[in-house]
């Protein structure tokens, strides 16, 4: 039996897809990461469930970047031993993450060394960590949504965004539930235990009135980005540098 006309398009947007995500994530030359934290005491303080926000130096990134008018392109969580150590050795993977091209895995640390990182922390009991853990480790495999990846291609292009649509632009879900993006995954995570990252809130009191209460709408995980675990008022921002007493005095400048 002849494939139909469907499957034939989605094979062709498939391919093209591909192709473009791998130019997509091609790195560019030339970055150099701002901070000056030695990355082993960055790996010190992280604590399984902790979301590690990355500056990327790929094409993608400059894009995502430019959309959400942030440093901060990328998202994996941090699952600390959840994961075994690879049966033909090497590094245990602790991160896991959505890329274009490989869909949902699992990383070592050591894939972002060298990289501007920022450490966001939920205040989660223990059970609750380990349901957000649980929630990404069964999600390994999902494939990355392609389906409007041509979207973000167009951003590369001299043209301006208006404000309001870059939101937008980034919701690239398409409702199939064995797909997904980076930040969307880890937002499906959080929101899975009813953990808020981003809420909108609406007023439920009369204006004006001193005790009114505040409703919080859970926004469509799709519309997360990587920067919005960062400005979150639910999530701790970690600073390596300053766990364990951090005394200015004991600096030696040149």
């Amino acid at each position: 039996m002849l494939p139909g006309p469907g499957t034939l398009r989605n094979r062709l947007f498939g391919g093209l897809g591909q192709r473009m995500a791998r130019w997509l994530h091609a790195r560019q030359p030339g970055y150099r990461p701002h901070g000056h934290i030695a990355f082993a005491r960055l790996c010190a303080v992280l604590q399984p469930g902790d979301v590690l926000l990355v500056e990327g130096n790929e094409r993608i990134s400059s894009a995502i970047k430019y959309l959400t008018q942030s440093t901060w392109s990328h998202a994996a969580l941090y699952v600390g031993d959840a994961l075994p150590v690879p049966t033909g050795g090497g590094e245990r993977p602790r991160l896991i993450e959505v890329n274009m091209h490989e869909g949902c895995t699992a990383t070592p640390l050591a894939s972002y060394e060298g990289y501007n990182l920022r450490i966001c922390r939920a205040r989660l009991t223990p059970a609750e960590r380990t349901a957000v853990i649980a929630f990404m480790v069964g999600r390994l495999g999902v494939q990355y949504d392609l389906r409007n990846i041509f979207d973000l291609a167009r951003y590369f292009l001299p043209l301006p965004v208006p404000a309001r649509f870059r939101r937008r632009a980034m919701a690239l879900g398409s409702g199939d539930p064995t797909r997904a993006i980076c930040s969307s995954l880890i937002a499906q995570a959080f929101q899975s235990i009813g953990y808020p990252i981003l809420p909108e809130v609406s007023d439920s009191g009369p204006q004006g009135a001193a005790a009114a209460r505040e409703i919080l709408h859970i926004r469509h995980h799709s519309l997360y980005a990587p920067r919005d675990f960062d400005l979150s008022p639910y999530f701790q921002v970690v600073k390596p540098a300053l766990q364990g007493g951090f005394d200015f005095h004991a600096l030696e400048w040149d």
